[in-house]
């Protein structure tokens, strides 16, 4: 290189300073070089640039759009929350108010029944009495007449002669209970 050095330094032409032709020649390659850039690398890098912020720009888009949908489904969803606990709390409270009712009808049936019962009880308590005084009447007439036959040493087999002194014992006995109980 040293050699190279020196025989340019004796043929007068400065190393420095660069040969036009080679300058020519580079310029030109550089020209052609950046004409193809600019005609075909340079567009295909817009087009690929282009795609690639239309597809950035419609997915932000479909985010977006997406986003509104969800949000109305939410607002849907919590709409449809709020009447479905509405619905549930009225219609518990339909059941509440027929729980009660049906149990006021039923204790209202009860009770009529317990009184039906207890009417027919009284009812059959007082034919039994009055079938016990009727039959006690009948033995106790009955009793008394031989009892005071048997006292008086005369027969009391006459039916209305009986009749009339069982009739007369049964209401002083009456007269005295009555009197007792006052």
């Amino acid at each position: 290189m040293n050699q190279l050095i020196i025989s340019a330094a004796t043929e007068g032409v400065n190393p420095l300073v660069p040969n036009p032709w080679e300058m020519l020649v580079v310029f030109a390659g550089f020209a052609v070089l950046m004409f193809i850039v600019v005609k075909y690398v340079v567009p295909m890098f817009e087009k690929t640039f282009a795609e690639r912020a239309e597809a950035i720009e419609g997915g932000i888009a479909k985010a977006e759009k997406a986003q509104a949908e969800a949000s109305a489904a939410l607002e849907e969803y919590k709409q449809q929350l709020t009447d479905a606990r509405a619905e549930a709390n009225r219609i518990r409270e339909e059941a509440r108010a027929e729980g009660a009712q049906i149990l006021a009808d039923l204790k209202e049936k009860a009770a009529a029944e317990s009184a039906r019962i207890t009417a027919q009880a009284h009812a059959a308590i007082q034919s039994e009495r009055q079938a016990a005084v009727i039959s006690l009447r009948a033995e106790v007439g009955t009793l008394a007449t031989t009892l005071a036959g048997r006292i008086v040493g005369e027969s009391l087999d006459d039916d209305a002669r009986a009749a009339r002194v069982v009739d007369r014992f049964l209401a002083d006995l009456e007269n005295q209970n009555a009197g007792a109980a006052k």
